[in-house]
C-alpha cells in the first residue's frame, strides 16, 4: 500500500476516524514507518508533530527479545532488522520535530518532552498575543501569522493597505493580504478589522471575496477610516520626498483628524456595502475574552517605521510598536500574554525614488553580497525581493544590532521570530530542527537572543509553513 499510494493510505484511514469523532479530538499514530507517510499526514492535517524515539542497538535488542518472549514472536532480532523498511526507518529522524533517546529517559520523561513539544502545557485561558515587526517592514510577519493562526480563535488586523503581508499557501502559490488578517484563506477563525485601521473599500471587498469569508467570519469596526479617491494622488509629493507607497493611508489618517465633523470623513459604519460586517471591536474582544478565547493581533510594517520612534521623516503614518497596535485595537496591556517580534536576517527598505531616500541603514550592502555569503543566486534574490504592495524593488542592509536593541526596548518581546535564515546559508533551507541549522547561523541566533534578551522561538528557513522551526515553550 505504501508503494501504491506513496504513504497516503494512512491519511485516508485517519480521515475516516477524524470525520466521525468530535471536532477537537487529538490522535496518536503509532507508528509511521516511512517519511512519505508523515509528509502526507502533515499535508492533510493542520498540526502534526513527529516524535522520533530511538535507543542504542543493544537496548533495542533487549526490548525486542523481552517482548518476543512475552508475545511468543519467533522472528530473531537480527532477522527483523534486515527488513527493508526497518533498515531505512532512521530517515524519519531527519524530518522529525523532536528526537528522543529513550535509553536516557524514563517513560514519564518521554511523555513530558513529547507533550511539551506539542504545546499541550502552559495554555492560559482568554489571552491576547501581539506580533510586530522589529525593523522596517517586510520581515515576514505574514508567514509567521499564518503559521500561528490555527492556534487562535480571533485574529485582528491593524494598519492599512500600504502594508501587504505575503503568505505562501499549500500549493506554493503566494497570496498577499492587504487588509484581511493573514491566513484567512486557509484557517478558520473570526477575523477583525480594528477601529484604528484605514481601508480602501473596493480592495477590501475584493479581498473578502478572494478569502471566501462569510458574514459570521468577519467583523469591521464602524470607526475604521476609508480612503477617498483624492487621497492617493495627494501623496505624490510625499512619494518624491520619502518614497511613500501612495496608497492614501497617510492622507486619510490626516483627514480623520483635521476634518472631524465634515462629510469628507467616511467611516466604515457609513458604507452600505459593509453594513453586514459592522460590529464594534470592543464587543468582539469582550465577548472573546469572556469565553476564554485566544486572540492574535497582527501588527503592521516595522518598529523602524514608527511615526514617533522611527527615523523621521522616513516613517509611516502610525505608531507601529506593540503599544500602537494595542491602542488601535483597544486592548489593555495587562491582557497581553506574549509579544512576538519578527526580524529578518538582512533588513530591507523600499527602493528610493530619484534624488531622494526612503531612509537609511546602519550599513548599506547589495544583493550581490548577500548572494556571495548564502549561496543563493543574486537574480533569484532580486526577483523575490520586491514590495508586496507597490511591486518596487527593495534595498538591503547589514543586520542592525542597535535597532534590534531599540526595538526590543520599545516592544518588550517575550519571543523573537527570525526569518530568512536561508539568507545566512542556503543550506539552512533543508533544516527542520534547530540543531540542523549551520553552526554560523546558530551562533547568530544566540547573539540575537543575548541582545534582545528574549528567545528566538520561531525560525523561518524559507517560505511556507513547512519552513518554520518551532522552538516555543507555549
Amino acid at each position: 500500500m505504501d508503494r501504491e499510494t506513496k504513504g497516503e493510505w494512512v491519511v485516508d484511514e485517519l480521515a475516516k476516524i477524524a470525520l466521525s469523532d468530535e471536532k477537537d479530538a487529538a490522535y496518536i499514530i503509532d507508528s509511521a514507518r516511512i517519511p512519505e507517510q508523515v509528509i502526507a499526514i502533515k499535508r492533510a492535517f493542520p498540526r502534526v508533530t513527529l516524535v522520533y524515539l530511538t535507543a542504542s542497538d543493544s537496548e533495542l535488542r533487549r526490548r525486542y527479545n523481552e517482548r518476543a518472549a512475552r508475545e511468543g514472536d519467533t522472528v530473531p532480532y537480527d532477522t527483523a532488522k534486515q527488513n527493508t523498511t526497518e533498515k531505512l526507518v532512521g530517515r524519519l529522524a531527519e524530518i522529525a520535530d523532536i528526537v528522543i533517546d529513550t535509553e536516557h529517559c524514563t517513560d514519564d520523561d518521554v511523555f513530558v518532552r513529547a507533550t511539551s513539544r506539542m504545546s499541550l502545557y502552559g495554555h492560559d485561558s482568554g489571552f491576547v498575543d501581539v506580533l510586530v515587526g522589529g525593523q522596517f517592514g517586510s520581515e515576514g510577519k505574514g508567514q509567521i501569522v499564518n503559521y500561528l493562526a490555527r492556534e487562535y480563535d480571533v485574529i485582528v488586523r491593524v494598519g492599512g493597505p500600504n502594508a501587504g503581508h505575503t503568505v505562501t499557501e499549500a500549493d506554493d502559490a503566494p497570496y498577499v493580504y492587504h487588509l484581511i488578517p493573514s491566513g484567512a484563506r486557509t484557517h478558520h477563525a473570526h477575523y477583525v478589522l480594528s477601529p484604528g485601521m484605514v481601508i480602501d473599500v473596493e480592495k477590501l471587498l475584493k479581498e473578502i471575496a478572494e478569502c471566501k469569508l462569510d458574514l459570521k467570519d468577519l467583523s469591521i469596526d464602524p470607526n475604521v477610516m476609508t480612503i477617498s479617491e483624492e487621497d492617493p494622488p495627494s501623496e505624490e509629493e510625499l512619494f518624491r520626498r520619502i518614497g511613500s507607497t501612495r496608497q492614501g493611508v497617510g492622507a486619510a489618517t490626516a483627514r480623520r483628524i483635521t476634518d472631524r465633523g465634515k462629510d469628507s470623513v467616511v467611516t466604515a459604519g457609513k458604507v452600505k456595502e459593509l453594513e453586514h460586517y459592522i460590529r464594534p471591536t470592543y464587543e468582539v474582544m469582550f465577548e472573546a475574552l469572556s469565553q476564554n478565547k485566544h486572540i492574535l493581533i497582527e501588527g503592521t510594517q516595522g518598529t523602524g517605521l514608527s511615526l514617533y520612534h522611527g527615523e523621521y521623516p522616513y516613517v509611516t503614518s502610525r505608531d507601529t510598536t506593540v503599544a500602537g497596535c494595542l491602542s488601535e485595537v483597544g486592548i489593555a496591556p495587562a491582557r497581553v500574554r506574549r509579544v512576538v517580534m519578527v526580524c529578518r536576517t538582512y533588513p530591507i527598505r523600499v527602493e528610493s525614488p530619484p534624488a531622494a531616500t526612503s531612509g537609511h541603514f546602519s550599513k548599506d550592502i547589495d544583493w550581490g553580497i548577500v548572494s556571495e555569503r548564502c549561496g543563493i543566486p543574486r537574480k533569484q534574490l532580486e526577483d523575490q525581493e520586491h514590495t508586496s504592495t507597490t511591486g518596487r524593488k527593495r534595498r538591503v542592509g547589514e543586520f542592525d544590532w542597535r535597532l534590534l536593541r531599540q526595538a526590543t526596548f520599545l516592544n518588550g518581546p517575550t519571543d523573537v521570530a527570525l526569518t530568512f535564515a536561508d539568507y545566512l546559508s542556503a543550506k539552512n533551507a533543508n533544516a527542520v530542527r534547530f540543531e540542523q541549522l549551520q553552526s554560523e547561523t546558530i551562533e547568530f541566533i544566540e547573539e540575537v537572543e543575548r541582545v534582545a534578551g528574549a528567545p528566538v522561538s520561531l525560525i523561518s528557513t524559507g517560505r511556507g509553513d513547512r519552513h518554520v522551526i518551532d522552538r516555543r515553550a507555549w
